[in-house]
């Protein structure tokens, strides 16, 4: 009798978990202060906000993340198929995610964001920075105003107004649990990208001193703030730049004589959120193949 009000008690449990694995499905919130349902997040899933999170490394990083446990917020500025595709890979893999739409230099699109977020998949525990823009390669006196508004307003301003709103989220000091964030800088910003892009190197080189200031901020309110600094890495910002073969053509300065991939990158990224890192902050760690 025992035996058999065991076996029924596993059928049972593995009916109910094959019924919620069904019922899960990915969201695209193309505009996120509209249409708002039912969370689609396990409560005991901490949530972790990536800008970006359609493409490249913020793809990359969605998806490890999601494998580990994290119900991710996949932001995107435009292109919503590819973060579509990266929420259904997630719901593939028996994850959990959903697309949020923000343009992060927009500050009134990032509070609609954070609060779809708020009210779709509860508590945020995580954040990565990772959206960016690079430009065509120009000399400093070639550059234009509107290009280095762009520039500093998608790198800079964007990370800063995405900090602010996870910042009072995570913090003890607001109520909150505590928190990682995670900031994507670059190779860039110990470079100086002479006759490239010095204008994209100034902004990563802020993201450096932002991480470093946050993370002295917060570090006694729960809250653990990095960057990572990527080198050469194989993904699509290149072509963005005009420049689509600028892997192929620099990676013998590299000392490893390869490019690094978006995955390796992710590896780094969520490590750094993760407990494995509980006593490191104010960290920067480049993933650069020595260069």
């Amino acid at each position: 009798m025992v035996r058999d009000m065991v076996s029924f008690s596993r059928v049972i449990f593995f009916a109910s978990q094959r019924a919620e694995k069904l019922w899960r499905h990915p969201t695209i919130l193309r505009r996120p202060d509209l249409h708002l349902g039912d969370t689609l997040s396990k409560p005991d899933s901490p949530v972790l906000l990536i800008t970006g999170g359609g493409r490249g490394i913020g793809a990359a990083t969605a998806l490890l993340a999601a494998a580990q446990g994290w119900a991710v917020a996949v932001n995107y500025a435009q292109d919503a198929e590819s973060a579509a595709h990266v929420v259904s890979q997630i719901a593939q893999a028996g994850g959990q995610a959903q697309a949020f739409q923000a343009n992060v230099a927009d500050e009134a699109q990032v509070l609609a964001m954070f609060k779809a977020i708020d009210e779709r998949m509860g508590r945020l525990a995580g954040l990565v920075n990772n959206a960016g823009v690079v430009d065509v390669y120009a000399r400093v006196d070639q550059m234009s105003v509107a290009r280095l508004r762009r520039m500093f307003d998608v790198n800079v301003l964007g990370s800063f107004i995405c900090a602010r709103e996870a910042v009072q989220r995570m913090s003890t000091k607001h109520g909150g649990q505590g928190g990682a964030i995670v900031n994507v800088s670059s190779a860039a910003a110990r470079i100086g990208s002479p006759g490239q892009y010095v204008d994209y190197a100034s902004a990563k080189g802020a993201i450096d001193t932002f991480t470093l200031g946050l993370a002295k901020e917060v570090a006694a309110e729960g809250i653990r703030v990095n960057a990572v600094r990527p080198g050469l890495i194989d993904t699509e910002i290149h072509a963005s730049g005009g420049v689509p073969n600028r892997v192929k053509d620099l990676q013998h300065l590299i000392p490893a004589q390869r490019a690094g991939t978006a995955e390796e990158v992710a590896q780094a990224i969520v490590w750094l959120l993760s407990d494995a890192a509980s006593y490191t902050t104010m960290s920067l760690l480049d993933v650069s193949g020595g260069r």
